[in-house]
């Protein structure tokens, strides 16, 4: 390996620690004190050696064997997360088994819906634990831990309008210093108890099961709070790579949290009253202060990761036509992949005040976490088995057995937190099923309106053979016509013709399709065909990752007879203004629900990126 490439790998991997880690990386903030906290566990050695073991377990098998080693495997071209996965599963199904499709694409999509959810707890419960640790302090700065937490959520979603490009390359070593130092704090406690490494043996965890299987399945729903983030080694993948993820787990992260979760066992072992906080006690009355603030960095980084996660689930959710277009706007010009959306950053920003108003401390916010991320497990480990099954071609009893021990996992946690479903558990999943209406009203209207659409069109080429029987007067320039499917006539050409009465020199039909992949090479970008009478159809071909840039992918076509010249290059759209009636289609609300949400998107234009002194919309109603 050259020196370059693992200077490379390096920075990857110490970039992976900020961004794919620092979520799990700040649950032993609340894990431990969530488990024996519920005041279901008394503190006995065997019971602290059993919940420990219980941890480390959970750690390695969700996160070591399930995420790192099977589903990182599952990459669509080299992205990951749940879009991807979903993309990736139904096309494997696509031919070998078409029935299950659709149904699979509800569940994928559901699993999409409740990361929104889990997205508002996650920065809500991490800042507020971190600032929690003034309690131990001073329990005289109780009274500023809310408000104190809401100013600092204010100013993170309030800078993400400026970008995180100059403080990303920070992420990493603040991040590599909060793990070193929760190791360290965890080996300090671990040498005087160095009998506790015993609970490293699987046998603990079994025999505590064993005992305990009532108390164990309650306590499930707090252990849980030690994979918090989980899913963002997978998300992640496309930014920087398998190996980089996984040398960061085994060699940084997994070592760390297990001192840390163990130094806090001995702790508590030593000293019992200090469950109100054991992370926190841990420190030295001196250094107590200085843990916060690295602690609240370190979630606060946590927390970004997860806003700019939302940002791109967002748009790749926009691009595969389940969400109405959305403003986006690049905060940086070397990297396109860093966005920001106003409205998903302070419709983000509005859940989670209310979440931390609403439930006041991190304890209350743990009985609302843990519903949706498992649920979201479990989903993975469903479309996993279709990838593994159809994609990859693997005997269906190794799938089954594969995928079915990760899954008994996943539904025995997800039933566990379903015991705190009425203490606030509820609050991601109303979230999540809010969203998943939206999404499905909007995915079902588009087809009503497609359909609509195509009942009343006209055929392209028939069309264009009857005008040009008697055509009207041309002018100079191109005319670029936008069009929801190919070879039918657009409405704007229809309204152009019956108002304007003149027809371009040169004329592009296009249709822009967006595919089940995350990224469309620029060499099969534009796909062309000539009708005749200096007229085109064009198809443009965007994966759900691709930055649409409409001007650009034109400009591919210079050479092979479609020159466009920018100063006389118009663009034509349809604004179909949509009328909701009674009849086959959705129920009433809904279709009014989806005329506004049609209403209210982004214009085509500026999600296009087509210059906004060449565009021409004329407007007709649809009913649907």
């Amino acid at each position: 390996m050259s020196a370059a490439s693992k200077s490379s790998l390096g920075a990857l991997t110490l970039g992976a620690i900020g961004v794919v880690y620092g979520d799990i990386g700040t649950s032993v903030l609340y894990a431990v004190k969530e488990t024996f906290g519920m005041g279901h566990v008394p503190f006995t050695h065997d019971n602290v050696y059993g919940v420990l073991s219980i941890i480390f377990w959970t750690l390695t098998l969700i996160v070591s064997l399930k995420y790192v080693t099977l589903v990182l495997r599952a990459d669509n071209n080299g992205e990951g997360g749940l879009v991807a996965m979903l993309a990736l599963a139904s096309r494997s199904v696509k031919d070998k088994a078409p029935a299950l499709r659709n149904g699979m694409l509800l569940i994928g999509i559901f699993g999409t819906c409740l990361f929104y959810g889990d997205g508002v707890i996650t920065p809500a419960i991490s800042v507020l634990s971190a600032v929690e640790g003034l309690e131990v302090v001073s329990p005289a700065f109780k009274r500023y831990v809310i408000p104190l937490t809401l100013v600092i959520l204010l100013v993170l979603f309030w800078v993400q309008k400026r970008g995180t490009g100059g403080i990303g390359k920070f992420f990493g070593p603040i991040t590599l210093v909060w793990f070193i130092s929760i190791a360290g704090l965890g080996v300090v406690h671990i040498i005087d108890h160095p009998e506790i490494l015993g609970a490293l043996s699987p046998h603990h965890a079994l025999r505590f099961i064993w005992y305990n299987p009532h108390v164990t399945f309650v306590i499930l729903g707090a252990v849980v709070l030690s994979v918090t983030g989980a899913e963002a080694l997978y998300a992640d993948l496309g930014h920087f790579g398998k190996k980089p993820i996984r040398i960061a787990w085994f060699a940084v992260v997994m070592p760390c949290l297990t001192l840390n979760y163990f130094g806090q066992g001995a702790l508590l072992l030593a000293e019992p009253d200090a469950v109100s906080n054991p992370f926190f006690h841990m420190a030295p009355a001196w250094a107590t202060l200085p843990l916060v603030g690295l602690a609240t960095m370190a979630t606060v980084i946590a927390s970004q990761a997860l806003i700019t996660g939302a940002f791109s689930v967002t748009k790749q959710v926009i691009q595969l036509g389940y969400l109405p277009r959305l403003q986006v706007r690049h905060t940086s010009t070397k990297d396109t992949g860093q966005i920001y959306m106003p409205f998903v950053n302070w419709g983000l920003f509005v859940m989670i005040v209310l979440a931390v108003v609403m439930f006041r401390s991190s304890s209350n916010l743990a009985a609302a976490y843990g519903i949706a991320v498992t649920l979201d497990m479990t989903i993975t480990t469903v479309l996993t088995f279709f990838v593994i099954r159809y994609g990859w071609g693997y005997p269906l009893w190794l799938c089954a057995v594969a995928t079915g021990f990760f899954f008994v996992i996943d539904i025995t946690f997800f039933a566990s937190n379903l015991l705190k479903l009425l203490k606030g558990g509820w609050f991601p999943l109303l979230i999540g099923g809010v969203i998943f209406m939206l999404m499905k009203t909007w995915k079902d209207g588009r087809e009503l309106l497609r359909n609509a659409l195509r009942d009343s069109a006209l055929n392209l080429s028939d069309f264009l053979d009857s005008v040009f029987v008697a055509p009207p007067a041309r002018v100079t320039g191109t005319a670029v016509f936008l069009t929801a499917q190919p070879g039918i006539v657009p409405n704007a050409m229809l309204h152009n013709l019956k108002h304007n009465k003149v027809l371009h020199e040169h004329n592009l039909f296009v249709t822009v399709v967006n595919h089940e992949v995350p990224w469309i090479g620029a060499e099969e970008r534009v796909k062309f065909e000539s009708l005749g009478h200096d007229c085109w159809q064009v198809i443009v071909n965007y994966g759900f990752k691709n930055d649409p840039n409409l001007p650009k992918a034109l400009s591919r076509l210079s050479g092979r007879g479609i020159d466009l010249d920018p100063m006389t290059t118009s663009y034509f759209l349809s604004r179909d203004i949509v009328t909701p009636t009674i009849g086959s289609g959705m129920m009433l609300w809904r279709e009014k629900l989806f005329a506004q949400m049609h209403h209210s998107a982004t214009a085509a234009a500026e999600f296009l990126n087509l210059p906004s002194n060449a565009v021409v919309e004329l407007g007709s109603k649809v009913e649907i």
